[in-house]
Order: C-alpha cells, then sequence, then structure tokens
C-alpha cells in the first residue's frame, strides 16, 4: 500500500501496459485517474479495477493536442487537489523507415509520443511544487536507446521523451520532483501482437530471441514503474531503465 490516499494519473490506459500499470497502483491504494482518447477503453479499465474494490475514474482525452492536456490536469487538480504520480505512458507506433512515412505519421508520433508530456508537466508541476513534490514517471523504450529498424518515427521521438526525462529531473530535482523513464523491450501488448500478425510470425518467435527466454509481460513493467514511483526510489532522478530480459534490438 505505497500509494495509499495518493492519486495517480495514467494515461493511455485503456489497455496493454497502461491498463496493468493503473491496476497496480490502485492494489497499493491510489485513486487513479484513466486517461485515454479511447473512452470506451478506459472506462473499461475503471470498471475492472472496481471488480476488485479498487478506486478509479475515468477521463476520456485527446492528448495529442495542449487543450486535451491541460483539461485532464485541471480536473484532477479542481476533485482531487494533488496530483502525486504522472505517468505519461500513451503512445502510438507508426511504422516504417522514412521514405514509407507521411507527414501526419511524424506529426502525430510527436504529438502523442513527446508533446503531450511537455503540455501535461507544464500544467502539473506548479500543482505539483506546491504540495511539495511529486514522481513523474514516463514510458521511453529500449528503442529510443538503441534504434531498430524501420521505425524511425517511433524510435526518434522515444529517444527524446528519454532526453525530455533527464532534462525534466535536473530542472525540477530542487522543488523534489523526481522524474524518471522506465524504456521496455518487446513486451505482450495488443500493439504488439499487430505487429506480429502484419510481419507473420508468432510470439514463440519473439520469445526464442530473448536470452531470458520470453518476452516481457505489462505487470512487470507496471511493478517497475511503481517502483521508480515510489518513495523506495527517493533518490532516483533522471534514471532511464531498461526492461529487456537482456534482449539486445534486433
Amino acid at each position: 500500500m505505497r500509494f495509499q490516499d495518493k492519486t495517480v494519473i495514467v494515461t493511455g490506459a485503456a489497455g496493454g501496459i497502461g491498463a496493468a500499470i493503473c491496476a497496480r497502483f490502485g492494489r497499493e491504494g491510489a485513486q487513479v485517474i484513466v486517461t485515454d482518447v479511447n473512452a470506451e477503453g478506459a472506462e473499461a479499465t475503471v470498471q475492472a479495477l472496481r471488480s476488485e474494490g479498487l478506486r478509479a475514474r475515468a477521463f476520456a482525452s485527446d492528448i495529442s493536442t495542449r487543450e486535451g492536456c491541460v483539461a485532464l490536469i485541471e480536473n484532477v487538480t479542481a476533485t482531487e487537489g494533488r496530483i502525486d504520480v504522472l505517468c505519461n505512458n500513451a503512445g502510438i507506433n507508426r511504422r516504417g523507415a522514412l521514405l514509407s512515412l507521411s507527414p501526419e505519421d511524424w506529426r502525430l508520433s510527436f504529438a502523442v509520443n513527446l508533446d503531450a508530456m511537455f503540455h501535461l508537466c507544464q500544467a502539473a508541476l506548479p500543482q505539483m511544487i506546491a504540495q511539495g513534490g511529486a514522481a513523474i514517471v514516463n514510458t521511453a523504450s529500449q528503442w529510443g536507446l538503441y534504434p531498430a529498424p524501420n521505425h524511425i518515427a517511433y524510435n526518434v521521438t522515444k529517444a527524446a521523451v528519454a532526453s525530455f526525462t533527464q532534462n525534466l529531473a535536473r530542472d525540477y530535482a530542487p522543488q523534489k520532483i523526481r522524474v524518471n523513464a522506465v524504456c521496455p523491450g518487446e513486451i505482450h501488448t495488443p500493439m504488439l501482437e499487430a505487429g506480429v500478425k502484419r510481419s507473420g510470425r508468432t510470439i514463440a518467435d519473439l520469445d526464442a530471441l530473448v536470452p531470458f527466454g520470453r518476452i516481457g509481460k505489462p505487470e512487470e513493467v507496471a511493478a517497475l514503474v511503481a517502483f521508480l514511483a515510489s518513495d523506495e526510489a527517493a533518490f532516483m532522478c533522471g534514471s532511464l531503465v531498461e526492461i529487456t530480459g537482456a534482449q539486445a534490438v534486433a
């Protein structure tokens, strides 16, 4: 119960890693604000948490826009009175090398994967500073550190997330704002399954590439996110933590 009576915002929470993060925080006592552009998906995550007796509510918002980000933070500040943890987890993956991408693919990748973090953090920081501190955990990627082929938009935005994390941490550590990022490798999510189907491979094929013997689970990333947000990680600030099963990027 490390997050008893604390307020946690999770973006991209309609499924996959985001839903697992919500469940982890909810089971540790948090009031979880489940955010996604997919209103039905966000509500489904909330209902799953409430079925366990956990505290959660949905807020559907398009965080690819500044207006959507500000609306989310204003709503949480007004209703909950504080923001203890912000998990910037929302992300999209527009696959392809440069010549196969449209300008819209590139623009939307930055809007969701990076610009949303800028707008959300800019809106949330005044409240976080006023209350004496908070934790921000961003979802970057192993591919942002070691680029995979044919994913330039995703790789570049996730590399920017890593840099954003370290810069934000350096600037606001004096105000006790801890900012860290998780950098997952291959994790068994709906996004990954869709990519596997397109490639003609199977999950077993991916498992065979991981020295640990299998790809990761959303719950394992959620456990790392919760640790980084907790007081157990009180001196961690500006860290980029890989969770890959020792897999190198192929």
